[in-house]
């Protein structure tokens, strides 16, 4: 059994954005998201794609969308798996934006101790 464990980034007002984004999805949408995270879960990184730096992303698809949710590991033993970001994929290649503020949320979060 795997000893990682997936955790979604706060920001400092409360918000979830990666869980308000999987909420606002399809049931159908949600489930392969899901599913799709589960497999990181339980395989580690080679179910994922390293985007950039410390940052991979995890891949669904539902109904001709493509979906990702971009995370970084943290821990000691890299058994955390953050979700710092999610959303539709519409280009071939995931946006520089997306990164630059998932690698910003990650800043964040550690520099206010994992919490």
């Amino acid at each position: 059994m795997s000893r990682r464990r997936w955790r979604d980034y706060e920001t400092r007002a409360g918000r979830r954005p990666v869980r308000e984004f999987v909420t606002q999805l399809s049931e159908d949408a949600r489930v392969e998201v899901i599913a799709a995270m589960k497999d990181v879960k339980d395989n580690g990184l080679v179910a994922a794609r390293h985007v950039r730096g410390e940052i991979y992303e995890v891949r669904a698809s539902s109904a001709g969308m493509e979906y990702r949710v971009l995370f970084a590991t943290e821990g000691r033993h890299h058994h955390v798996l953050l979700a710092l970001e999610g959303f539709d994929k519409k280009t071939q290649k995931t946006p520089v934006h997306l990164i630059d503020l998932a690698l910003k949320r990650l800043a964040d979060w550690r520099g206010r101790g994992g919490s």
